[in-house]
């Protein structure tokens, strides 16, 4: 019985440790869409399992990505664009299904729609 029971601990925590180190779904290159309120905006996310990453768009060149977390399918972080000499803080909040991104950024003018495909 002992061992069955030593067997059953040991298969939990090698299941338990293969979940934890599994690559949250979000990670990887992402061609999106900004619906700013300029109007459509394409930009590229690289969003990295360490919790690094960067956002690339014209008219905003590229600008590093902080604050990544990761929770299941959800995503969320936070980005400084220098937006025509203004600096603007985008906050992102949402999830990934399959290679399809959708959320919204949120920003002292409102919120603004993101979806994209994965590259």
């Amino acid at each position: 019985m002992k061992k069955i029971i030593s067997g059953w601990l040991i298969l939990s925590l090698a299941v338990l440790v293969g979940c934890a180190a599994a690559t949250p779904p979000a990670v990887g290159a992402w061609d999106v869409e900004m619906n700013t309120p300029l109007g459509a905006l394409p930009a590229t996310l690289t969003l990295n399992a360490d919790g690094s990453g960067s956002m690339s768009a014209d008219g905003l060149g590229e600008a590093p990505i902080s604050g990544i977390t990761y929770d299941g399918n959800s995503v969320s972080f936070e980005a400084e664009v220098d937006a025509q000499g203004q600096t603007l803080v985008l906050e992102f909040t949402g999830s990934v299904e399959g290679d399809l991104l959708d959320g919204e950024f949120g920003s002292d003018f409102g919120a603004f729609g993101v979806s994209g495909s994965r590259l």
